[in-house]
């Protein structure tokens, strides 16, 4: 009965770590996402021409250049790096399972979580298409 007590306090705790890593992971992602909008439209208080469509430039197609367009404080990369937080979340929250079941030794949910990590990890590279 003993280590059925240590379990349910051991998932409490694993609950709410992963509640903490994506609500942090959200209001991360939404201080970037409008700190960037708001410099952006300071930057550029005229509207754009969208007569003609233009293409995320070079700089912002990659992870990369992302980083280094959020540290120079362009609000474009400030957004697109808002962006990439907001989907890094769920990833980590996924990461942090299996760490979490890796310490329970619950060797299942290892096996399936770290299928789930990398198929989300394959599906980012490109993979599949």
């Amino acid at each position: 009965m003993e280590h059925t007590i240590e379990k349910l306090s051991a998932e409490k705790r694993m609950d709410k770590i992963i509640g903490r890593l994506l609500r942090t992971g959200v209001i991360l992602a939404a201080v970037f996402v409008i700190a960037g909008g708001a410099l952006y439209i300071a930057q550029h208080p005229r509207p754009a021409d969208y007569r003609v469509f233009h293409g995320e430039p070079a700089e912002l197609r990659s992870v990369s250049g992302i980083v280094h367009e959020a540290l120079a404080f362009h609000g474009p990369g400030l957004i697109q790096f808002g962006l990439l937080l907001l989907i890094a979340t769920p990833i980590a929250r996924v990461a942090f399972s299996v760490i979490a079941f890796v310490y329970q030794r619950d060797w299942t949910y290892v096996l399936v979580t770290l299928v789930v990590l990398g198929l989300l990890v394959y599906s980012l590279l490109g993979g599949g298409g």
